[in-house]
């Protein structure tokens, strides 16, 4: 499971589809509607906001505007009642990290896409999230 920090324009077709089926698994999770991944350190990050629930159905709208702005037909009723939460902290290293692994990512599956977003220094984050500084996130699990 991965729930990217980043904005989910950087990701391919397979990618946002792969990501809005992961985060709606997160949300059962966090529901209790599920057995699995209840402790995945991907959905931690979620469980530790003062509204759970509130916070990962935030994180499915900003997917589910980015699949609008594409064209695509993604359930808006399986977010749920929508409620605005307090944005999400994210650091500058965990962007890093990801924008990597996203661009290792894309430069097998979407060539087009990563000669796109390769030469881009800064990726903007999931506008859940609002920058800090600091490393890689303590939940990540770090691929060398």
């Amino acid at each position: 499971m991965r729930l990217w920090s980043l904005h989910p324009k950087y990701l391919d077709p397979v990618g946002l589809v792969a990501l809005w089926r992961e985060a709606l698994l997160a949300q059962a999770v966090l529901r209790g509607k599920t057995r699995g991944y209840r402790f995945h350190p991907q959905v931690a990050r979620f469980k530790g906001q003062p509204h759970p629930v509130a916070t990962i159905r935030s994180y499915l709208r900003g997917i589910h505007d980015e699949a609008c702005t594409r064209g695509y037909a993604f359930d808006r009723r399986k977010l749920g009642r929508y409620r605005r939460v307090a944005p999400v902290a994210v650091s500058h290293g965990q962007i890093a990290y990801e924008w990597q692994h996203l661009l290792s990512k894309l430069a097998i599956r979407a060539p087009l896409l990563y000669e796109k977003w390769r030469a881009i220094r800064r990726p903007e984050p999931h506008p859940l999230f609002r920058l800090q500084r600091g490393g890689i996130a303590a939940w990540e699990h770090v691929e060398h």
